[in-house]
């Protein structure tokens, strides 16, 4: 079994969890959401959760799943948007795992997410203006965290999903014969897009 742990960081709306399954199906490896393990820990919605007991009880939750989820073996772990917030996420992130930085800008993630209804730091008068306002607080934090940063503004997911792996292989954390070329991912050809 493999021992390679990944971390999928960056905006909400940037690929993570929808690369994130495709790099685990890829390389054999586990997938891992901490949004949905938080979910399956408060029992309900995220966005609920942030309406009834505020960012700071949520973030509290959040930190003792990255503790726990972070640097797994043989997994891949997609984090939340705001995971690096605090440092201890941080730090837990970066010493365990190869982070990837999964960074788009904010008008494109804008346009990926401008229908979502479920992300509750989006659902202000002006989605636009706020997810700016994050990019601005946590591009530093993302760069700071993440051992790769791959610009995931327009790629397909068939594109991310090969920079990722030339990235693992050129650090010669993934055997090349676990890597196919031309990458066999008919599954992301149907359609695939990046709502995450």
């Amino acid at each position: 079994m493999s021992t390679l742990a990944v971390s999928l960081i960056g905006m909400p709306g940037c690929g993570k969890s929808t690369v994130g399954r495709h790099l685990a199906r890829q390389l054999g490896l586990r997938f891992v959401d901490s949004d949905s393990e938080i979910e399956s820990r408060i029992g309900m919605p995220i966005r609920d959760f942030f309406a009834q007991q505020g960012e700071d009880a949520f973030r509290d939750i959040e930190q003792e799943v990255i503790d726990a989820l972070a640097g797994q073996p043989g997994a891949v772990l997609a984090t939340g948007g705001g995971a690096v917030l605090r440092p201890s996420n941080r730090d837990a992130l970066h010493s365990r795992s190869h982070v990837f930085y999964l960074r788009s800008t904010p008008d494109e993630l804008h346009r990926r997410l401008r229908n979502d209804s479920q992300r509750p730091l989006l659902q202000v008068d002006d989605p636009q203006k706020r997810l700016r306002e994050l990019f601005r607080e946590r591009d530093p934090l993302y760069r700071r965290t993440a051992h790769f940063v791959v610009e995931s503004a327009r790629p397909s997911v068939t594109a991310l999903l090969g920079m990722v792996l030339m990235q693992l292989e050129l650090a010669g954390l993934v055997d090349p014969g676990r890597v196919p070329s031309p990458i066999d991912t008919n599954d992301a050809k149907g359609g695939a897009t990046l709502p995450r």
